[in-house]
């Protein structure tokens, strides 16, 4: 057996300089996309218009990496760009001929991710589409995600168990009088797996459990955390507003129309691992195939829910390698001013999110702080998000 052969059968972690590398390539892509996308959210911009570049920018930014090599390496969209506005919780990534248009004052979370080599790296940002400061009840809902962020990132840990991160996550959510969305999952991932079996619950519900889990040095997380003013228990209020879906590989169901053959067939072709958008699919066929696949689970939806209209819902989502020097979160998108109207005095809460990131290590500290310092990295605590927005680096 060949060495490249061993290593296919081997499965590839961050032991591999190579894997760290291709997380981290996607990682700098995807927060470019990031940037592209905000820059493009302008009052009476069409959301469609805006997913269609983020998702085209990191097509052509991957598209240029990796055109030499022995192997032919899959690279591109791991998860759809999706603006989801206000009251509307996630995965809004609109058809075509969707007219829907932003608003001043929308508060947005925009969901995106990429992958090179199935390595994928996700990320998710609050923005709201004003001048100034934000404040009152969105300045509270985009602060309890963020905190509760910053939280799970110290407790996402080597040793740490997954029900810990859930029972911190909605303690930080309570001190800014706001909700967890239930439902919302943070997997672990591995290569070409976006969702793995591995994983904690944001709020813990009878009806939603996981299995106890530790975490473990050289595994890679994507932490979701959506807050809400809201009651936390979202509705699906039309099934043909979904367009994102992905591919389930245990389902052998015989699909018995030829429309759903056809387009099952484009999927498997070019969407074998990652969630895509039925956008990228020819439209009539897609429209008539996609109803059989999912009826009988070739394909997972991705619903777009809604809080009650006057909510609001914040979503901070970000990639964590679990590095044998600390934890070394790889996508993140600096905030907007915020003046939340709670402040977090819990010192359970403030003792989280005063653990460090990275492991300290031993000799020349005087010397490497100041250094570190230079470059505004000195500590690696955050703040309870109190009047400003400096926690999300």
């Amino acid at each position: 057996m060949s060495s490249d052969d061993e290593r296919d059968e081997k499965e590839l972690d961050l032991t591999s300089p190579e894997v760290v590398t291709k997380y981290k390539s996607a990682a700098e892509i995807v927060n470019k996309a990031l940037q592209v996308v905000l820059s493009e959210c302008k009052p009476k911009a069409k959301i469609v218009d805006i997913c269609e570049k983020g998702d085209a920018f990191i097509k052509e930014q991957t598209g240029s990496m990796y055109k030499n090599a022995k192997k032919k390496i899959d690279r591109g969209v791991a998860f759809p760009t999706c603006v989801s506005v206000n009251n509307t919780v996630g995965h809004f990534s609109p058809l075509a001929s969707d007219e829907t248009l932003l608003e001043e004052g929308d508060m947005l979370k925009i969901d995106m991710g990429c992958h090179i080599d199935g390595f994928i790296a996700l990320v998710a940002h609050t923005h709201v589409l004003q001048d100034g400061p934000v404040t009152g009840r969105k300045a509270d809902v985009i602060a309890a995600a963020n905190t509760a962020a910053e939280v799970a990132l110290r407790l996402v840990r080597p040793g740490k168990k997954n029900h810990a991160v859930t029972e911190a996550i909605q303690k930080v959510a309570e001190a800014y009088d706001c909700k967890i969305l239930e439902g919302v999952i943070s997997h672990q991932m591995k290569q070409n797996v976006i969702d793995g079996s591995k994983c904690f619950l944001s709020v813990s519900t009878p009806e939603t459990r996981v299995d106890d889990a530790e975490f473990l040095e050289n595994e890679v997380y994507a932490i979701d955390i959506v807050a809400s003013t809201g009651d936390g228990k979202p509705k699906l209020l039309d099934e043909k507003q979904t367009t994102v879906y992905k591919k389930d590989a245990d389902v052998n169901y015989q699909l018995k129309m030829k429309a759903s053959r056809f387009i099952f067939s484009e999927i498997k072709e070019n969407f074998p691992h990652m969630p895509f958008t039925a956008r990228s699919l020819e439209e009539k066929r897609a429209r008539l195939g996609l109803v059989e696949c999912v009826n009988h689970g070739h394909l997972l939806p991705y619903p777009v829910l809604y809080e009650k209209p006057g909510d609001f819902v914040a979503q901070i989502k970000f990639t964590v390698l679990l590095m044998p020097n600390g934890s070394d979160r790889i996508t993140s998108h600096s905030l907007q001013e915020l003046q939340p109207t709670k402040t977090v005095d819990d010192p359970e809460i403030k003792g989280w999110l005063a653990l460090a990131i990275k492991k300290k290590k031993g000799g020349g500290k005087k010397k490497k702080a100041k250094k570190a310092g230079e470059k505004g990295e000195t500590s690696t605590e955050a703040e309870p998000m109190e009047t400003s927005s400096n926690a999300q680096e």
